[in-house]
Parts: C-alpha cells; sequence; structure tokens
C-alpha cells in the first residue's frame, strides 16, 4: 500500500513532501557531515535532525538531491533505506570514511566499491549469505567516471563491512585488546583476498537495495592506512569531505543523463 505524502517516516523523520521530488540520497554516517557535503552543491537547505538522521535537500542545477546521515552501522542504514525507499528515494551513494589494508593505497585516497563482504547481521535479515552484495553497475561506474574528471585517487574493488570496529576487524587497541580467535589473522586473509578496505555499512546498503530493485553505490575516503598504524587521521578529514562531495556531485550529474537515455 503506497504511504501518503504527508505521512513522517517514524525514524528518519521525513515525509515524501519534503523531499522536493529528490530521487537521489547521498548517506554519510556521521550527521556533522551532512551539511559540509550539501554546502558543496549549487545550493542548499536543511530540514532537521531526528535520532541519528540529519538530513538536508542540496540542488545540482534543479536537480534536487538529499543528504541524510545514516549513524554508525548496518542496522541504522538498513532502517535509512527501508524508510526513504517508501518515500521516493531510488538511488543511494554512501559516502564513508574508512581504513584500507591495501600498502598501496593512501591517506586521503578514495575506494569505490564493486561488491562487499558480509561480515555484518542486517543484510542476513534480507537474503542468505550466498547472496552476493553488489553495487548498481551504473551508479558505481557514474562514480568512477567522476573521479576520473576530476583527477582524484581512486581505487576500486571489494570492500569488507563489520558489524564492529575492534575485534571485527582484528584491531587490537580496544578497552581490552581481546580479539575472537574467529578473528585472528583476518585481516592478512582478507589482504590476501584482494579487499581493500573495512568500514560497517556498505554491504547493508547492497543487499536492502538490491532486494528492494534500488540502486547503491558506495564511495569512501581513507582515513587510516592500517598497512602502517591503526591511527585515525583526523588531519585528512577535510580532504576526504571535499573529495567525497565532489565527486558525488559530479556522478549525480553523469548517471542523470544515463537516467534519461534508458
Amino acid at each position: 500500500m503506497p504511504v501518503k505524502n504527508t505521512e513522517v517516516q517514524y525514524h528518519i523523520g521525513l515525509s515524501q513532501d519534503q523531499l522536493c521530488g529528490a530521487r537521489y540520497a547521498l548517506l554519510p554516517g556521521d550527521p556533522g557531515r551532512v551539511t559540509p557535503i550539501a554546502k558543496v552543491f549549487d545550493r542548499h537547505h536543511e530540514l532537521g535532525q531526528h535520532r541519528e538522521y540529519r538530513s538536508a535537500i542540496a540542488y545540482v542545477d534543479r536537480l534536487p538531491i538529499l543528504v541524510m546521515s545514516t549513524g554508525i552501522g548496518s542496522p541504522s542504514t538498513a532502517i535509512a533505506v527501508e524508510e526513504l525507499a517508501r518515500i521516493g528515494i531510488q538511488y543511494f551513494i554512501r559516502l564513508g570514511t574508512t581504513g584500507t589494508i591495501q600498502p598501496q593505497i593512501n591517506l586521503g585516497d578514495v575506494i569505490i566499491s564493486e561488491a562487499a563482504v558480509r561480515l555484518e547481521g542486517t543484510s542476513q535479515h534480507y537474503a542468505p549469505l550466498e547472496y552476493p552484495a553488489t553495487g548498481s553497475i551504473t551508479l558505481t561506474n557514474s562514480l568512477c567516471d567522476a573521479a576520473r574528471r576530476l583527477g582524484i585517487p581512486t581505487h576500486v574493488g571489494i570492500t569488507c563491512s563489520s558489524d564492529s570496529f575492534w575485534p571485527g576487524q582484528e584491531r587490537y587497541d580496544s578497552f581490552t585488546g581481546y580479539v575472537l580467535r574467529r578473528f585472528h589473522g583476518s585481516v592478512e586473509e582478507w589482504r590476501r583476498l584482494r579487499v581493500l578496505n573495512f568500514e560497517m555499512e556498505t554491504a547493508a546498503l547492497f543487499i536492502v537495495c538490491r532486494v528492494f530493485a534500488l540502486e547503491a553505490a558506495s564511495l569512501c575516503g581513507v582515513i587510516a592506512q592500517r598497512t602502517e598504524s591503526e591511527a585515525v587521521r583526523k588531519d585528512v578529514y577535510d580532504i576526504v569531505q571535499e573529495r567525497l562531495s565532489k565527486i558525488a556531485k559530479t556522478a549525480i550529474s553523469i548517471h542523470q543523463t544515463t537516467v534519461e537515455t534508458r
């Protein structure tokens, strides 16, 4: 049964009439990144915040784009996709931060995910583990084309999505330093399997969108180079944020042209 335009979604606090006709959503995790991302666009206005979901409408020329935070992790990301789908969003692009496990990837570089390892639990509520977590080809290619046009150093490949920041990503700098035996050596294993990075949302985003016949892509900026150090480099945040925003803006213009010619 279709949701009425005036119905406010329970978790995100938005209704369809607030979206100004937007079909694209940019999804950073951190609510604090919503406004800086929106400011890169031609103009924007704030919508507000409900729970972890802060939102704004930005424009590429006259095309409205929703920018909305998802908070941390797969459960809140899946909720965001569920409710945004009900009010008309069709295209989802994650704009996140990440730690790389490959030595050839530098701090500040951008990673575009073709697919994701499902090391989280949320996606299993939508499809069995045998079902692959893959992004939209057209939306992903639009991100790749945009990064190439802008001359931003970019790597394309497989991401690993974990439900935890410390043990699931085999980090030993946690409160206790304890990591379950099942995760011992996992970083080296994923590295040898040519996985590029760890983060916490992409697999769920890809699965939910694929099951719902929606399109999704994932773009992350590298703020930790884990072959050198476990430290998160906050000094590259601004560089990463600007790069992600510019790529997303250009990619939407490219993708919109592709959609119009289908």
